[in-house]
């Protein structure tokens, strides 16, 4: 398991590397763990989407 701040580097490495596009890899990585059976490592996935999203902030229209 990560820490709240290795989880939030790595979220900010992978939106530096991908952009926005990284929420939907990490997501995709979720799903593909579940498929496997790989519950933790789903729940991490989902966490680095989530923090992704946060450093990403409110949606504008």
């Amino acid at each position: 398991m990560m820490t709240e701040v290795q989880v939030h580097n790595v979220a900010r490495q992978m939106l530096e590397q991908h952009g926005f596009a990284a929420i939907a890899k990490a997501a995709e990585q979720a799903r593909a763990c579940e498929g496997r059976g790989e519950a933790d490592e789903a729940k991490e996935w989902r966490h680095l989407a989530d923090a992704m999203k946060t450093i990403r902030g409110p949606h504008q229209s």
